[in-house]
């Protein structure tokens, strides 16, 4: 039996299959992320209004942030199914999948009456959609990261890796991009009343964009290597459980600080300064946006650099500065100057690149390769709930009851504690680990002898 397996220099030539897989997994995460985002930034701006309206404004903040919550608590769903048909059925049909579901779902938002035209049920349904929306992005995370990885070559996995990472600032940066835009030429009326819709109804242009991509693209060198050698785990969610705890438990707790850090500097932000600051939604979304637009350049910079110095050590000390720069940031904005403001945003995402850049390779080589998918998926989706679920919920509730951003600060203090303890629990990689699991393989295809252990 021969191997159908091919790294990716033994190609025909004239095929790009790193390049390409870099593409489709930056584009596909991009475009779902934008779904995502474009509702963290709508339910920041005008849910709390049009969705759950109340006389008490922190009160309707809460509860939209609450539904942004929802988009957390979902993700564990798709990363255990997800998760699993990734290592089983293949990367390629899951990401088909997923970008099919969470583009539906935010389509459908973008069609939702509000509360005043249908009552009770604009805000269930609202709900029901972003867990939708959740249980999608739950199991792209992990497929994106191994789709280009896999393709790329181990000792620079780090680069190959952040594409999946690029993909979140880059959907950011669309979604207030338009959102911003939309701000601009309609008034403030129009803008609430179906200019937001239009940035949810986008989304069925870019799914059908990023389908078309991803088409192109065959499996991943491992997985063929995993299908040809009849070498897939049967239940990979519990060898992982079972085999993997430790890996498991380092790669929820690096999460947790980026995850946070992101809440704050892309989506809390944004109420904080129109609320506290008296900044108007235009100024607060473009210090956004800048933030972002730089990011796209620092991941990728920050997980080749991830490539050149030890990983580990990277991400820990980025951790340690995401503890501190809280307490740099209150004081310089509180005087509501929009430079400040920037500069703070800037900084904080500068950070948070330095860890979110190495992030992808560093969970995803804690786990051994026919479990990845699993492994990584379940990592990203349940880090989600103590971390991106209720950063933006915590941080009005600590602002409404304290009045005051030193709780807040604190608060990703703790996060940054439990960041570095997962870094130091992690694993430095193994750069010969792939290429000898793949050479273990094809020995096992050729010689027809089928095994359900990694060799």
């Amino acid at each position: 039996m021969q191997s159908t397996n091919t790294r990716p220099q033994d190609q025909p030539a004239g095929r790009n299959p790193v390049g390409r897989a870099f593409f489709a997994s930056l584009t596909g995460t991009a475009l779902e992320w934008y779904d995502f985002a474009v509702y963290s930034a709508a339910a920041a701006l005008v849910f709390g209004d049009l969705f759950f309206p109340s006389e008490n404004p922190f009160t309707g903040t809460i509860l939209a942030f609450s539904t942004y919550a929802v988009g957390y608590l979902s993700r564990p769903l798709g990363g255990f199914v997800f998760g699993r048909l990734g290592d089983v059925i293949g990367r390629k049909k899951v990401l088909m999948a997923t970008l099919v579901l969470i583009g539906a779902a935010t389509l459908l938002i973008g069609l939702l009456p509000a509360y005043g035209t249908v009552g009770i049920a604009a805000p269930i349904g609202l709900v029901v959609l972003r867990f939708a929306q959740g249980v999608g992005v739950g199991g792209e995370w992990g497929g994106a990261v191994l789709l280009s990885s896999e393709f790329g070559d181990p000792k620079r996995r780090g680069f190959y890796a952040s594409a999946a990472q690029i993909g979140p600032p880059a959907g950011n940066l669309l979604a207030n991009g338009v959102l911003a835009a939309l701000g601009a030429w309609l008034s403030e009326e129009q803008f609430l009343s179906w200019g937001w819709r239009v940035a949810f109804l986008l989304s069925g242009v870019l799914v059908a964009f990023g389908l078309w991509i991803r088409t192109q693209l065959e499996e991943t060198p491992v997985f063929q290597a995993i299908e040809a050698a009849q070498n897939r785990p049967e239940a990979p969610v519990r060898e992982v459980f079972r085999d993997q705890p430790r890996a498991l438990v380092s790669a929820i707790l690096s999460r947790v600080a980026p995850d946070v850090l992101y809440a704050m500097f892309t989506v809390f932000v944004l109420t904080y300064a129109t609320g506290e600051l008296g900044m108007s939604r235009g100024s607060a979304l473009t210090a956004v946006l800048i933030g972002s637009s730089l990011q796209i350049f620092l991941i990728p910079l920050a997980g080749a650099l991830s490539d050149r110095i030890n990983r580990r050590r990277l991400y820990g000390w980025s951790a340690v500065a995401a503890g501190i720069w809280p307490f740099v940031f209150f004081p310089m904005v509180d005087g509501g100057n929009w430079g400040l403001l920037t500069l703070g945003v800037i900084g904080g995402l500068v950070i948070h690149s330095l860890m979110y850049g190495p992030q992808a390779a560093f969970v995803a080589e804690q786990f051994a390769p026919r479990l990845r998918y699993t492994g990584s998926s379940l990592a990203y989706t349940l880090a989600g709930l103590i971390g991106g679920a209720v950063a933006p919920v915590l941080f009005t509730a600590l602002l409404g009851a304290y009045d005051a951003w030193v709780p807040l600060a604190l608060y990703i203090a703790v996060t940054a504690v439990l960041t570095v303890t997962g870094v130091r629990l992690g694993r430095d990689a193994d750069h010969t680990e792939d290429e000898e699991f793949e050479q273990g393989n094809k020995l096992r295809a050729e010689a027809a002898i089928p095994s359900s252990h990694p060799s």
